[in-house]
């Protein structure tokens, strides 16, 4: 039989051919209205770039390109050097650093002062840390004042940014083991009860860091149900005398002028009186007020009374609550830190529903060396990093900020390498920071804050483009 399959292929080359050939014919009209070409390649031919109308003889629609954007989007930017905070914004863009950048941008036109609320542990105890954080951001952006100082405290002259002396109170702190009202406490864990003629004297000074030695107003703390009078004297000599009435809620007596030494003395009261913190401030700039607790995790804030924290809100009110917390919690070999995670995520909470027009950062615990049992050599404690984790992804839930202290100050083994400076910037229990150190780690997160700062500017600044 013959083989014909070479016919059969010869027949459908010649098919294709006459099919593509007719491409090439000129436009064929029937009734008037042009036919549509034959052009077998037309799903595989590239499209020519047009940059004329489309001809009226054709059937196709011509679809716009899409504009190009006028600029491209903004981003954020992270100088070298530099751990930036991280910020978690909902879907709505709430949450983050914007509400306290904001307040800075403004702070000219506030009529008070941009306040931060810093609450941590002994890491920053006696303004350690805080003192130089404060120092930088005053210099940068103005204002003058320690800020808030508890009536009393356990170890007079260790805190150096402000001489501090008082007499004829009954003192009463979270860390206390007995008698202590929770519900009596302040946003610092403390309340104090004064006796006829008690006294608390706060005076700046030179020595330790500056715009430290003299403040605008000086403001003191309490609730009474009944009438109180109470003298404050400025710079030694002048007196100034205020009769209270009782309320219910939380009141705060100032008095103003350049004011280098201040004394509140309560003259008369009655049982009914609980006194909370004297400040030392600016009509503008940023304040910085340092809430340490020795040996705390935070979770002492779970019982700050609700109207303490409204009465604070509406007194004296903050822009940036940091809550920098965790050497006492991390532990050798433990890797799961819900259980405090949890807890402290109900303190946020709290936070955010109590200063709503709060920004709130995270501050991620900071490194902790210990000993290996094996080699004897120090390393980063093993819980250091499990706690961070969990301490970022709580972060990441409440949608508010974070920063990395951990990574700032150089990651694992840089609390030894703070210890054997020279000179020594950290203590040999490998865990606290000293004043030089904490100067050296304070300076990292206002680098980290100046460069959120001018990239909130910039971008809104970019984003008012027409």
């Amino acid at each position: 039989m013959q083989n014909r399959l070479s016919h059969t292929f010869w027949l459908t080359l010649l098919v294709v051919g006459g099919l593509l050939s007719l491409h090439r014919l000129p436009t064929l009209r029937l009734g008037g209205k042009p036919l549509r070409r034959v052009d077998m390649l037309a799903d595989v031919r590239p499209d020519p770039v047009r940059t004329a109308a489309v001809p009226a003889d054709t059937d196709t629609v011509a679809v716009p390109l899409p504009p190009l954007p006028l600029r491209p989007d903004f981003a954020d930017t992270c100088r070298a050097g530099v751990t930036c905070i991280e910020e978690y914004p909902d879907s709505a863009g709430e949450g983050g650093m914007h509400r306290f950048y904001e307040a800075v941008l403004q702070r000219h036109s506030l009529g008070r002062p941009v306040r931060i609320a810093y609450f941590g542990d002994s890491f920053v105890e006696a303004d350690i840390f805080t003192a130089d954080l404060r120092a930088l951001l005053q210099e940068q952006y103005g204002g003058c004042g320690v800020g808030y100082v508890p009536v009393t405290t356990n170890f007079p002259g260790f805190r150096p940014t402000v001489r501090h002396s008082f007499s004829g109170w009954e003192s009463h702190s979270v860390t206390d083991s007995v008698g202590f009202r929770r519900a009596w406490q302040d946003l610092s864990g403390h309340y104090f009860l004064p006796r006829p003629g008690a006294e608390v004297t706060l005076e700046g000074q030179r020595k330790y860091a500056s715009r430290l030695d003299t403040c605008r107003v000086s403001s003191v703390y309490f609730l009474t149900a009944d009438s109180l009078w109470l003298t404050a004297t400025v710079n030694g000599h002048t007196v100034h005398s205020q009769a209270v009435a009782g309320d219910s809620l939380l009141q705060a007596a100032r008095v103003e002028g350049r004011i280098g030494k201040v004394t509140w003395k309560v003259e008369r009261c009655d049982s009914t009186v609980r006194f909370f913190g004297v400040t030392m401030d600016d009509t503008e700039g940023i304040a910085v007020d340092n809430f340490s607790t020795r040996g705390g995790m935070g979770t002492q804030l779970e019982h700050i009374p609700d109207e303490i924290l409204r009465a604070y809100n509406r007194l004296r009110t903050y822009d940036l609550v940091v809550l920098h917390y965790g050497l006492n919690i991390a532990s050798e070999g433990v890797t799961n830190y819900s259980y405090y995670t949890d807890r402290l995520e109900k303190v946020v909470e709290r936070f955010r529903r109590f200063f709503p027009q709060a920004s709130l950062l995270v501050v991620g615990v900071g490194d902790r060396d210990v000993k290996d049992p094996e080699t004897g050599e120090l390393r980063t404690q093993s819980g250091i990093r499990p706690l961070l984790r969990y301490q970022q992804a709580l972060a990441v839930r409440q949608h508010v900020a974070f920063w990395n202290l951990f990574q700032a100050m150089g990651g694992e083994g840089s609390m030894a390498r703070l210890v054997e400076a020279d000179p020594p910037l950290a203590n040999h229990d490998y865990t606290h920071i000293n004043f030089r150190g904490g100067r050296q780690l304070a300076s990292l997160l206002y680098e980290a804050l100046v460069n959120g700062q001018e990239n909130f500017e910039k971008r809104k600044a970019y984003e008012a483009l027409p």
